[in-house]
């Protein structure tokens, strides 16, 4: 077994993994990093194909550092939203202060 189909396979496994927890979690921080250990899979399978030939396949290097900078602004948004849907959970039980 060569190290790139070492890494896909664990790749494709981070994949499976955080599909799993996708679809069975419920929580939305839970599902948040879910989504972003797919996105690691996805990552870990370019990275291991631009590795199979040398020099390294310089377009998928750029796609992948491309998909971090969008995956950490997407993860970024998904948190900041997920705590907004939260605190309004928590004060649909309190009344608002009259002024």
């Amino acid at each position: 077994m060569t190290s790139s189909l070492f890494w896909m396979i664990i790749g494709a496994t981070l994949w499976l993994l955080g599909l799993h927890g996708l679809l069975t979690l419920r929580q939305a921080l839970r599902r948040i990093i879910a989504f972003n250990l797919m996105g690691s899979g996805v990552f870990l399978v370019m990275i291991a194909l631009a590795a199979r030939s040398q020099p390294s396949d310089p377009l998928l290097v750029a796609l992948v550092v491309t998909g971090l900078v969008v995956a950490v602004s997407a993860t970024a948004l998904a948190l900041r939203l997920a705590g907004v849907a939260q605190g309004q959970e928590h004060s649909k039980g309190q009344q608002e202060p009259r002024q």
